[in-house]
């Protein structure tokens, strides 16, 4: 059977396809009309979050039976059309909960000890140490939108900060076992308790915009933010103006509502921290999240052949 890939993907993944017996056809930049049509004789789809499936991909796509996201998040797939045509989706979760964790704290340890503005003095001859003094992570309250996998690893390495965990997950009515040296709390009770939220859900209609105006004024004097999540979680015109008004005292964001974000006000502030979707972007994280994929398309087409 063919399957189309349309991001890169680690070799191990193509490999293993193939040595399953399924021809590989590699062509990236595919979008629309272009993308169904390279569909037409099909049976398999890897794509990444730069490929949207949309009901007019799915239509035009008649042999096609499993549509596989590489990495977390299912938002750039029309769903309700998949089911109906009889289409399997499936993502790759498992695979960079680690390296988002990980990129989590990297982002908020760069926001709070000014790391990318340090490093530009020194290599333009500076040495202003007065104007780089930081905060410490010790003994503050974390915030975490979302107890999931990801949410889970980052409370793990809070609790090695000295932090105190504290979550919110709308799914969730009791600690995970494992779980209880942590709180529980609303999102309405969690805003004012975070000295940092940190936003670790999925991005469906009950979360766009979770985090919006309301919501940011809310949160205690001298809070901040940290997105590794989704971009469209938050509502970045309501953070730049909390940001601008020193109300939020920094964000640190891997995420945009558009990626990328153009001439967004956010890249002028000088309280933010950015990086373009890195999360999962690990050599580990990438030959793991391959190799998932290959191994859910080879099933699926197995499974199709009866």
């Amino acid at each position: 059977m063919k399957v189309l890939v349309t991001e890169p993907l680690d070799p191990a993944g193509l490999a293993r396809l193939r040595d399953a017996g399924h021809e590989v056809v590699e062509c990236t930049g595919l979008a629309g009309r272009a993308l169904a049509e390279a569909l037409r004789d099909v049976q398999g789809l890897v794509v990444r979050g730069g490929t949207r499936v949309t009901e007019e991909v799915l239509r035009g796509a008649p042999t096609l039976k499993i549509v596989v996201r590489v990495g977390t998040g299912l938002d750039h797939v029309e769903l309700a059309a998949a089911r109906e045509l009889g289409v399997q989706v499936a993502d790759t979760p498992l695979a960079s909960v680690v390296p988002v964790a990980e990129h989590t704290f990297a982002l908020l340890l760069a926001l709070e000890r000014h790391l990318t503005r340090a490093d530009a003095e020194v290599r333009h001859g500076g040495w202003s140490r007065a104007q780089f003094v930081g905060r410490e992570l010790y003994g503050r309250v974390l915030g975490l939108v979302g107890f999931g996998r990801v949410g889970r690893e980052v409370a793990w390495r809070a609790r090695a900060f000295g932090m105190d965990v504290r979550w919110s997950d709308a799914l969730l009515d009791l600690a995970p076992a494992g779980y209880e040296w942590t709180r529980r709390a609303t999102l309405e009770e969690l805003l004012p308790q975070a000295d940092v939220l940190s936003l670790h859900v999925p991005l469906t209609r009950a979360t766009r915009g979770l985090i919006g105006a309301r919501e940011l004024a809310r949160l205690k004097p001298g809070a901040v933010l940290v997105n590794c999540a989704r971009g469209g979680l938050v509502d970045e015109r309501a953070l730049g103006d909390a940001l601008a008004s020193g109300s939020l005292r920094g964000a640190a964001l891997d995420v945009f509502a558009a990626e990328p974000p153009g001439e967004s006000p956010l890249l002028a502030l000088p309280n933010v921290v950015l990086t373009p979707h890195l999360g999962g972007s690990t050599a580990e994280a990438q030959r793991r999240e391959a190799l998932e994929a290959a191994a859910i398309v080879i099933e699926a087409l197995a499974r199709s052949r009866g």
